[in-house]
């Protein structure tokens, strides 16, 4: 069995942004390097998956603004064109192409970086990238999400957060009311409801509304030499980010391939959530990889 190698951490700096990666070398490897990616979850999140392709060269990174990446004002928004131009330069320093497994906000801005460099991409796995603007109701899916900054900005994370997960959750089209709602109690999701004043956070304050107003460059996409192949959890269906996926599959011409699990199915407890199926989601991932 081949053992999981070290990770070497280096930073890049890039125009408005120092980046930080990790590399687990795999020289033996004849494939090209798989690169890990969320938005704005950064490397932590890819710990559990990263030890089931101990046979590849595995790269991971914080987005800028998040975890060690850093960027002069921690709190100036951050677009899906900014974060695919960070990735593409990590892919050149580390030796492209690769092959790429982007998850949620990664999965949009690894769209926009194949629109732009598909030499970077031998097959991308864009898994549930929740993009409100391919899905019928895509006036109301924005509202929702600048409803969550709004709540963020105006009350802090725990409301913020409550907000964030009713909207992630919601099943089916949003209502045209779905700005107009109140936002959860953050009690009910054992948030903090009280406001320490910190509006740092890099998913409700730099991300949500750039990642889910994102318009793909569809006629590039079809154009790309890259594989790409959408991917949305078996659990998940209903909900914005799967829907996204489908969508997006249907612009292509493609079907989504159906994983194991939910949106988060390839961690194994990373941030104290419920672990979802990291073995099984793993096996699938190289499945189709291997495809």
């Amino acid at each position: 069995m081949t053992t999981m190698t070290e990770a070497t951490t280096r930073t890049l700096d890039v125009p408005g942004a120092t980046l930080t990666y990790d590399v687990r070398p795999n020289a033996s490897s004849a494939e090209p390097p798989l690169f890990l990616i969320g938005s704005p979850m950064g490397a932590a999140g890819f710990g559990t998956l990263s030890g089931h392709f101990p046979d590849r060269t595995v790269i991971t990174y914080d987005v800028r603004g998040a975890d060690r990446s850093t960027k002069p004002d921690m709190t100036s928004p951050s677009t899906p064109d900014e974060h695919a131009d960070d990735i593409h330069r990590i892919i050149q320093e580390v030796g492209g192409p690769v092959d790429l497994f982007a998850s949620s906000g990664g999965a949009v801005n690894a769209l926009a970086l194949v629109a732009k460099h598909p030499e970077d991409v031998r097959t991308l796995v864009a898994h549930e990238p929740p993009l409100a603007t391919v899905l019928p109701d895509r006036e109301n899916a924005q509202a929702a999400a600048r409803a969550v900054h709004d709540t963020y900005m105006r009350s802090g994370f725990g409301a913020g957060m409550a907000h964030f997960i009713a909207v992630v959750s919601h099943q089916g089209p949003f209502p045209d009311d779905i700005a107009q709602q109140p936002a959860p109690d953050p009690a009910m999701f054992g948030m903090p409801t009280e406001d320490d004043g910190n509006r740092t956070d890099p998913l409700m304050g730099q991300t949500i509304i750039g990642t889910t107003h994102y318009e793909p460059d569809f006629e590039a996409l079809r154009a790309a030499s890259t594989r790409i192949v959408m991917a949305a959890g078996v659990e998940s269906e209903g909900i914005m980010s799967s829907r996204g996926a489908f969508a997006v599959a249907e612009r292509l011409g493609t079907e989504p391939v159906i994983f194991p699990s939910g949106h988060s199915g390839f961690m194994g407890g990373e941030y104290g959530q419920p672990p979802g199926e990291p073995e099984a989601f793993a096996a699938k991932l190289r499945e189709v990889l291997e495809t």
